[in-house]
Protein backbone atom coordinates (compact mmCIF):
# COMPACT_ATOMS: atom_id res chain seq x y z
CA UNK A 1 0.00 0.00 0.00
CA UNK A 2 2.82 2.23 1.09
CA UNK A 3 4.66 1.47 -2.26
CA UNK A 4 1.09 2.19 -4.20
CA UNK A 5 1.45 6.53 -2.33
CA UNK A 6 5.03 6.40 -3.17
CA UNK A 7 4.48 5.43 -6.61
CA UNK A 8 1.87 8.26 -7.51
CA UNK A 9 3.20 10.82 -5.93
CA UNK A 10 6.20 10.41 -7.79
CA UNK A 11 4.08 10.82 -11.06
CA UNK A 12 2.47 13.86 -10.06
CA UNK A 13 5.85 15.34 -9.59
CA UNK A 14 4.87 16.57 -5.74
CA UNK A 15 4.25 20.18 -7.16
CA UNK A 16 3.87 22.25 -4.53
CA UNK A 17 2.72 25.98 -3.76
CA UNK A 18 -0.06 28.95 -4.64
CA UNK A 19 -1.76 29.14 -7.71
CA UNK A 20 -2.60 32.45 -8.86
CA UNK A 21 -5.92 32.84 -8.00
CA UNK A 22 -5.28 32.10 -4.37
CA UNK A 23 -2.90 34.52 -4.69
CA UNK A 24 -5.26 37.15 -6.01
CA UNK A 25 -8.14 36.04 -3.60
CA UNK A 26 -6.03 36.94 -0.63
CA UNK A 27 -4.56 40.24 -2.13
CA UNK A 28 -8.02 41.44 -2.75
CA UNK A 29 -8.87 40.70 0.87
CA UNK A 30 -6.25 42.47 2.16
CA UNK A 31 -7.52 45.45 -0.06
CA UNK A 32 -10.96 45.32 1.28
CA UNK A 33 -9.70 45.22 4.77
CA UNK A 34 -7.41 48.25 4.26
CA UNK A 35 -10.41 50.11 2.12
CA UNK A 36 -11.71 49.82 5.83
CA UNK A 37 -9.06 50.30 7.82
CA UNK A 38 -7.48 53.52 6.32
CA UNK A 39 -11.41 55.85 6.89
CA UNK A 40 -11.63 54.41 10.70
CA UNK A 41 -8.43 55.36 11.11
CA UNK A 42 -8.73 58.98 9.48
CA UNK A 43 -11.86 59.54 11.81
CA UNK A 44 -10.05 58.14 15.16
CA UNK A 45 -7.51 60.68 14.30
CA UNK A 46 -9.83 63.69 14.14
CA UNK A 47 -12.00 63.02 17.28
CA UNK A 48 -8.28 62.67 19.15
CA UNK A 49 -7.67 66.34 17.93
CA UNK A 50 -10.95 67.33 18.53
CA UNK A 51 -11.13 66.23 22.22
CA UNK A 52 -7.48 67.57 22.68
CA UNK A 53 -8.30 70.93 22.10
CA UNK A 54 -11.28 70.31 23.96
CA UNK A 55 -9.36 69.43 27.11
CA UNK A 56 -7.05 72.05 26.47
CA UNK A 57 -9.85 74.44 26.54
CA UNK A 58 -10.99 73.04 30.07
CA UNK A 59 -7.38 73.59 30.99
CA UNK A 60 -6.93 77.30 29.88
CA UNK A 61 -10.60 77.85 31.77
CA UNK A 62 -9.67 76.25 34.90
CA UNK A 63 -6.04 78.44 35.05
CA UNK A 64 -8.43 81.54 33.80
CA UNK A 65 -10.75 81.15 36.70
CA UNK A 66 -7.32 80.50 39.52
CA UNK A 67 -6.39 83.33 38.26
CA UNK A 68 -9.65 85.71 38.77
CA UNK A 69 -9.67 84.24 42.63
CA UNK A 70 -6.48 85.06 43.68
CA UNK A 71 -6.01 88.84 41.23
CA UNK A 72 -9.76 89.76 41.28
CA UNK A 73 -9.59 90.60 37.85
CA UNK A 74 -9.56 88.13 34.68
CA UNK A 75 -5.93 88.21 32.39
CA UNK A 76 -5.31 90.69 29.59
CA UNK A 77 -3.69 87.93 27.62
CA UNK A 78 -3.13 83.96 28.07
CA UNK A 79 0.33 84.48 29.02
CA UNK A 80 -0.28 86.10 32.24
CA UNK A 81 -1.15 82.70 33.27
CA UNK A 82 2.43 81.36 32.81
CA UNK A 83 3.96 83.43 35.41
CA UNK A 84 3.66 84.50 39.30
CA UNK A 85 1.50 87.49 39.84
CA UNK A 86 1.10 89.09 42.80
CA UNK A 87 -2.52 90.51 43.95
CA UNK A 88 -3.42 93.82 45.71
CA UNK A 89 -3.09 92.36 48.94
CA UNK A 90 0.97 91.21 48.35
CA UNK A 91 -0.08 87.62 47.66
CA UNK A 92 2.37 86.30 45.22
CA UNK A 93 1.21 82.88 43.37
CA UNK A 94 1.45 81.21 40.20
CA UNK A 95 1.71 80.23 37.52
CA UNK A 96 -1.34 79.14 37.15
CA UNK A 97 -0.62 77.14 33.90
CA UNK A 98 3.59 76.01 32.95
CA UNK A 99 3.07 76.83 29.58
CA UNK A 100 0.13 77.75 27.38
CA UNK A 101 -1.26 74.48 25.15
CA UNK A 102 0.04 74.44 21.75
CA UNK A 103 -3.12 73.40 19.48
CA UNK A 104 -3.56 70.04 18.07
CA UNK A 105 -0.92 69.24 14.89
CA UNK A 106 -2.56 68.50 11.61
CA UNK A 107 -6.10 68.76 10.29
CA UNK A 108 -8.02 70.16 7.42
CA UNK A 109 -8.20 72.93 7.94
CA UNK A 110 -4.83 73.16 10.49
CA UNK A 111 -6.13 74.07 13.86
CA UNK A 112 -4.98 77.51 14.69
CA UNK A 113 -3.91 79.02 18.38
CA UNK A 114 -6.79 79.55 21.16
CA UNK A 115 -8.40 82.65 21.12
CA UNK A 116 -8.91 84.03 24.20
CA UNK A 117 -11.33 87.35 24.77
CA UNK A 118 -12.50 88.65 27.91
CA UNK A 119 -15.10 91.07 28.64
CA UNK A 120 -15.33 94.21 30.71
CA UNK A 121 -18.22 92.24 32.57
CA UNK A 122 -15.95 89.79 34.38
CA UNK A 123 -17.01 86.82 31.35
CA UNK A 124 -14.27 85.42 29.06
CA UNK A 125 -14.65 82.88 26.15
CA UNK A 126 -11.29 81.03 24.64
CA UNK A 127 -11.74 79.26 21.23
CA UNK A 128 -9.68 77.53 18.62
CA UNK A 129 -10.51 75.93 14.81
CA UNK A 130 -9.51 73.33 13.00
CA UNK A 131 -10.51 69.94 10.70
CA UNK A 132 -14.03 72.27 10.25
CA UNK A 133 -14.55 72.18 14.05
CA UNK A 134 -14.79 75.21 16.75
CA UNK A 135 -14.17 74.37 20.18
CA UNK A 136 -15.28 77.20 22.53
CA UNK A 137 -15.48 77.14 26.33
CA UNK A 138 -16.73 79.62 28.56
Amino acid sequence: MISFWRRNRSLLGCRRGFTLIELMIVVAIIGILAAIAIPLYQNMQLRARVAKAQGDGRALVSAVSMYLAHMGSLPSTLAELNTPQTNTLGQVTGPFMPSTPVPPQGGNPTWGTYNYVSTGTGTFTISSSGDGTTITVP
